[in-house]
């Protein structure tokens, strides 16, 4: 088991991508701390699947850009198993398709809280368990979108992501000091249930069809591509890679021709 043992902090783990990265490092042995911000139901739904699988996981409640709520989750967890050995930056949102012109200082606020302030918090948060006790793995959810454009009418998300890598490199230079190894994954286009956010089902299989035409897989990923990946990041067999914004997207091409 790659984790076994390590205590293993998830944001956003209730669905989608966080979902997965949970249930992948319950079975490698790692003790996962679900964090939820609103559906606690689901985050219970992962614990279990966890428990069942003959993993360990408990529940944590934080809305991820409070900054208070988040020192009290990370602080809790670290007063309790006596260390922190991964976080994982996945809680993150996307906001209703809005053209340019459109665009309002609420959507900007409120996206940039959550994608880049509510990882940065839940980084200074665990850090400080991680640089006592000389070692830690960050891993932050960024996206395709933070290195071109992939999806129209969502202008704040973009660079909200893309300002994630720059806070990966930043910090990977600033915590490897400490033996804290700091990396970033961008997925391509994923299943999840943010995607579908603003559109029927009707134009979601047009925009699948249309972007697993544009890899060289000829597909779209799941959850699972990408908690591979973490799960790679998180053990010790990453432990001479920092700083680091892997793309996990099939090998999508065009991406400017393709875009939606």
């Amino acid at each position: 088991m790659r984790l076994k043992d390590k205590i293993c902090i998830v944001t956003g783990a209730s669905r989608g991508i966080g979902r997965a990265i949970a249930l992948t490092f319950g079975r490698e042995g790692g003790l996962v701390v679900v964090n939820y911000s609103k559906n606690k139901e689901k985050a219970e739904g992962v614990i279990n699947e966890i428990i069942k699988n003959g993993g360990k996981a408990v529940i944590a409640h934080a809305d991820v850009s409070n900054k208070e709520e988040v020192f009290q989750m990370v602080n809790k967890i670290g007063a309790e198993f006596k260390r922190i050995d991964v976080l994982v930056n996945n809680a993150g949102i996307v906001w209703k398709p809005t053209k340019i012109l459109d665009g309002t200082t609420e959507e900007w606020e409120r996206v940039l809280s959550v994608n880049l302030l509510g990882s940065y918090y839940c980084i200074q948060a665990a850090a400080r368990f991680m640089i006592k006790q000389n070692y830690g793995k960050i891993i932050n959810i960024s996206s395709l979108a933070s290195i071109g454009t992939v999806f129209g009418e969502q202008v704040a998300y973009g660079p909200s992501k893309a300002a994630i890598n720059i806070l990966t490199k930043r910090l990977a230079f600033e915590l490897g000091q400490y033996n804290i190894n700091v990396n970033a994954i961008a997925p391509g286009l994923i299943k999840t249930e943010i995607l579908s956010l603003g559109r029927t089902e009707e134009e979601l299989n047009e925009i699948y069809n249309k972007l697993a035409r544009a890899a060289a897989l000829g597909r779209i990923g799941e959850p699972q591509d990408i908690a591979n990946v973490a799960l790679f990041l998180a053990s010790d067999e990453s432990n001479f890679i920092t700083g680091q914004v892997i793309v996990v997207d099939g090998g999508r091409f065009n991406m400017l021709s393709h875009s939606i």
